[in-house]
């Protein structure tokens, strides 16, 4: 922690203390209205359609377009984690990734538009320090989850496409000891695979006092059959891949809250969350290049050479944060003091033994096999070979290492304050808030990728490994059909012999794959609520001023000099917002709402680090971009809300995003001055770039209801039914038009409950059509998705149970058996990649 960060808590400490002391007398009326308005919309009873009406509620009061998932809401789906959850919100669909949730694109936006923070707290994305990742957060873990679709100036400009805030429990949530204890076990279907879930929760409270602690990890153990294509449009066929991976995935979080309440309705608190997500993988791959590019589908004694990649690897990423916070009541203002500190971890270590049939320290003599192919089922590639794929022998000269690693930490630091008070203006009962906030972030950061062709040559420095030694007696599980009858390489086993030889699985990084960013943003606003007959108005304005550095060396790759980079920018930003409520009947509400925002590139992106040939005309370099600008957005929503019945729900909404200086990546001129040479020349930069005049806009239908508000016989059924239709594009530094990455023209949701007797039943359908991924090439794009889950449950009368609720209930995902597919931007299928069904039992008792 750093000196400056210490200062400031014990100011705020200090602050706090003196402010609740000198107001004693004094009741904090104000604060109170809003904490007991906050309790009535938060559900604590079972049914779904009690935690439903909560979430509605919430929704029907609140000053901006926002949608609300209750916290038995979430436990009433059969969600792996808050990605599944926020998937069912209008607007948002799912990226996921060996179908598990994993990213949220926000209205049709990059996922990288999404800011997210925990209790009003916004945290930086574990992913390059923007980019959430909702895969390591459990649904266990939350109170409710607040989905800001129109952000006010209270919250962080960063959040273009929105901000999810998410709440989690509170001590005071429930007088008294109380307990929670959720435990499941469950089968991957395809392989085979274990799945556990527990989750814990104690809290104890009394009038002033509250503590609180929960623990949760979840385990799934899968296998991902993945097929992958290098295909031609007029059917020609470069390379087939086929690849079967054991993975096992853990999220593991846990945290708790002090708090301490005082008479006059000040309190004092810190909370803490650690959750981490780690994707622990198994690669068995074999690749089959056709010399001569036959065309298909169906080829017959083609010769090809052929690939083997094995891997034991690990994808991990990991959000510590830790608030501490005090709220009181200071000559008539409510006072709310919060100093954070945030770590994220984000890293990939894949130590890949590459085995190649082309030799490359021997003139790339290559090993040629015949082979039949028929691609006539795409999802289903089938290949003989009269020499089997596992008894192929490569020899130390094409047995290489192939190591990433890339790791990326960010230490943030951050002090607010917020002041809020009632008041006239204008002649109307108005609420005035303004704060100010200090968030101070440093990232370090490496991407080492090494080709090692000498690993195993012990003669010329590599290790003696007999990597062919380690092939196992089981065959691959497959949803297909397995036609090159591959069985499992012991690859654990094999990447602890390598590391036992004393060799290095992951190098020292190089000047040009380190990253070092310092940002410093500082942010005041204010913002006024007023209040009329028939709704209110809530406008204000938030400045957010941004200094940062970016410290890198450039490469030389032809000498290997190294030039040191060190480059430093500020900039401001004016972000105002203005949000009409308008109550056209007691249950018809009209929202109008303008927003803005500002989306700084990650720190991969602005990283200094480079390589660049001097030699070229003009000289090129390839890496960061510290000069790159960031986005700036401003936007219109437009909503017509009809709550026909208490936990019923029709809805409407059009809206739209401009985005301007939209981050891709291109070849465009820069100044060379940037990367240390002279000022004015140009040079030509291989990297991320800003394009301009992005544009999304779309239209949200939204319907929630139950059926006896229809036909009374039917009590007990309900249903939820959201649809979306977006379109985006933006221009290119060539002006080309390009859709952004993560727009889907439609996403929709469907859900079927039933709920008597104990008895809770949900049906629910995922689809959303096709869309670019900003993951892997930009010009390759997800064919359309869709998914069917189920959840059962049964609560035990308390006859049985007695004073613990007890709940069995059973999860069903992926009831389709989908397979997922990829396209090349010939219009191609270049990846084809299914996981199974998966099933969940589980017990759930609460006190």
């Amino acid at each position: 922690m750093k000196t400056h960060s210490i200062i400031a808590l014990a100011v705020l400490t200090a602050l706090g203390i003196s402010a609740a002391q000198a107001q004693s007398s004094q009741q904090s009326q104000s604060a109170q209205n809003r904490n007991q308005e906050m309790e009535e919309v938060v559900a604590l009873a079972s049914p779904i359609k009690d935690s439903q009406t909560a979430a509605i509620e919430a929704k029907r009061v609140a000053s901006n377009v926002m949608e609300v998932i209750a916290a038995d809401t979430i436990g009433r789906f059969p969600d792996q984690n808050l990605a599944d959850s926020l998937g069912r919100v209008p607007g948002l669909a799912i990226e996921r990734d060996q179908g598990q949730a994993r990213y949220i694109n926000f209205r049709g936006m990059p996922f990288r538009y999404t800011a997210i923070g925990f209790d009003g707290i916004d945290v930086p994305g574990a992913e390059n320090g923007r980019i959430p990742r909702f895969d390591s957060f459990p649904a266990v873990i939350t109170r409710r989850i607040e989905v800001n679709k129109a952000v006010l100036p209270s919250m962080t400009g960063e959040a273009v496409a929105g901000y999810v805030n998410i709440e989690t429990f509170n001590p005071f949530d429930r007088a008294g000891f109380a307990a929670d204890i959720d435990v499941g076990l469950g089968r991957q279907q395809l392989g085979d695979g274990d799945i556990e879930k527990f989750a814990s929760r104690l809290s104890y409270s009394n009038d002033h006092f509250g503590i609180m602690g929960f623990y949760s990890k979840n385990s799934r153990e899968q296998i991902t059959d993945n097929r992958e294509y290098d295909l031609e449009a007029n059917g020609a066929i470069n390379s087939i891949d086929m690849r079967s991976y054991k993975v096992t995935r853990e999220d593991n979080a846990y945290g708790g809250r002090i708090e301490y309440r005082t008479d006059t309705g000040s309190r004092f608190f810190v909370s803490g969350l650690y959750s981490e997500f780690n994707d622990y993988e198994q690669r068995s791959q074999y690749v089959f290049n056709f010399a001569t590019s036959p065309v298909g589908p169906v080829v017959e004694n083609a010769p090809v050479y052929i690939d083997r990649l094995l891997q034991d690897g690990q994808y991990s990423n990991s959000t510590q944060t830790v608030t501490f916070g005090s709220d009181f009541l200071a000559g008539g203002w409510d006072i709310a003091l919060r100093y954070n500190v945030t770590e994220t971890e984000f890293s990939t270590q894949l130590p890949i033994i590459y085995q190649s049939g082309l030799d490359f320290l021997n003139g790339y003599a290559a090993d040629i096999h015949l082979i039949n192919a028929d691609l006539t089922d795409i999802e289903d590639p089938i290949i003989t070979s009269a020499t089997p794929v596992d008894d192929i022998v490569f020899g130390p000269t094409s047995t290489y290492a192939y190591k990433i690693a890339t790791p990326l930490n960010v230490d943030a630091d951050k002090i607010k304050l917020d002041a809020t008070k009632d008041m006239a203006f204008l002649g109307l009962p108005s609420t005035f808030t303004a704060g100010a906030e200090y968030n101070q972030r440093t990232a370090n950061g490496e991407n080492i990728v090494e080709f090692d062709l000498l690993a195993f040559i012990p003669a010329l420095g590599g290790v003696a490994l007999d990597v062919n030694s380690y092939l196992t007696d089981d065959p691959w599980e497959s949803n297909t059909s397995n036609s090159i009858n591959a069985r499992y390489w012991d690859n654990a086993r094999l990447r602890k012999d390598w590391e036992a030889t004393g060799a290095e699985l992951f190098p020292a990084a190089s000047a040009d794959q380190r990253t070092h960013i310092e940002e410093d943003i500082t942010a005041i606003y204010a913002m006024m609520v007023s209040r009329f007959n028939w709704g209110n108005i809530v406008y204000g304005v938030r400045v957010e001023q941004t200094d940062y550095s970016s410290v890198g060396t450039l490469i030389d790759d032809e000498t290997g000099d190294q030039t040191p980079v060190n480059y430093q920018d500020s900039f401001t930003n004016v972000l105002p917002s203005a949000h009409i409520n308008y109550n056209i009947t007691d249950n018809t509400i009209a929202r109008i709402s303008f927003s803005s925002g500002v989306n700084r590139p990650t720190y991969q992106e602005w990283r200094a680090a480079a390589t660049v040939n001097p030699t070229a005309t003009p000289k090129t370099v390839s890496g960061g971009n510290p000069s790159l600008e960031a986005e700036e957005s401003y936007g219109l929503d437009a909503t017509l809300e009809y709550y026909f019945a208490p936990g019923s729900l029709v809805s409407a909404s059009v809206f739209s995003r401009f985005v301007d200086n939209v981050i891709y990546t291109d070849i465009k001129n820069v100044d060379g001055g940037v990367y240390g040479g002279q000022p004015g020349e140009t040079w030509e930069l291989s990297g991320p770039v800003n394009g301009s005049d992005g544009q999304v806009a779309g239209l949200e239908l939204n319907f929630t209801g139950v059926a006896d508000d229809f036909v009374p016989v039917l009590t007990g059924w309900g249903i939820s039914a959201n649809a979306t239709f977006v379109s985006s594009e933006f221009t290119t530094i060539n002006n080309d038009t390009l859709d952004l990455p993560g727009t889907s023209d439609l996403i929709y949701n469907a859900s079927v409950f039933y709920e008597s007797y104990g008895i809770s039943a949900r049906l629910n359908y995922q689809y959303r059509d096709e869309w670019i991924s900003p993951i892997e090439d930009p010009t390759e794009y997800w064919g359309e998705q869709s998914r069917v889950d189920f959840n059962l449950q049964y609560t035990l009368p308390e006859s049985v149970s007695g004073p613990v609720s007890a709940t069995v209930y059973f999860n069903a995902n992926n009831l389709t058996d989908e397979t997922d597919l990829r396209y090349a931007g010939n219009g191609t299928v270049n990846q084809s990649e299914s996981y199974g069904r998966r099933f969940l039992l589980g017990l759930r008792l609460n006190y």
